[in-house]
């Protein structure tokens, strides 16, 4: 499982290193291979790629009116791999997608990961926050 926040800079080549805690458990579960796609909150999916393949089964099992979402999700799905030095590579096209530069901010939300620009997931969070604890969390305690 995932879980917690690392604040990282992508390199000059649109590489970040995979911190440390998170290396093991993906070399272990994943061969350090991970697929990178599209999420529909302007953030990137990082899946260990055991993880991308059911993920991947179920949106191609969509119906036709889920057609442009298989687009989103598969169509930008790209396999990379955890590198020698502890780097992924994130495309250019995945990092202008998310409004990446260079700080990034790398969320563990269980079986896979969140890649955000920082700036954008500090106003992502800000603005869940604001809205207060929705209905589902009304009886949940803390």
């Amino acid at each position: 499982m995932f879980q917690g926040a690392s604040r990282l800079a992508l390199d000059a080549k649109g590489r970040l290193t995979v911190p440390a805690r998170h290396r093991e458990l993906l070399a272990a579960t994943a061969n350090s291979q991970l697929t990178l796609t599209k999420h529909p909150s302007g953030c990137l999916l990082v899946f260990p790629r055991p993880v991308w393949e059911g993920f991947r089964e179920r949106v191609a099992a969509l119906p036709m009116s889920a057609e442009g979402w298989k687009r989103v999700f598969l169509g930008n799905a790209m396999d990379v791999e955890i590198d020698g030095a502890s780097r992924v590579l994130v495309s250019p096209e995945l990092r202008a997608a998310a409004g990446m530069s260079k700080d990034v901010t790398l969320l563990g939300m269980g079986s896979h990961l969140e890649l955000w620009d920082s700036e954008r997931y500090a106003a992502h969070e800000a603005a869940v926050l604001a809205q207060g604890l929705p209905e589902a969390l009304q009886d949940f305690s803390f």
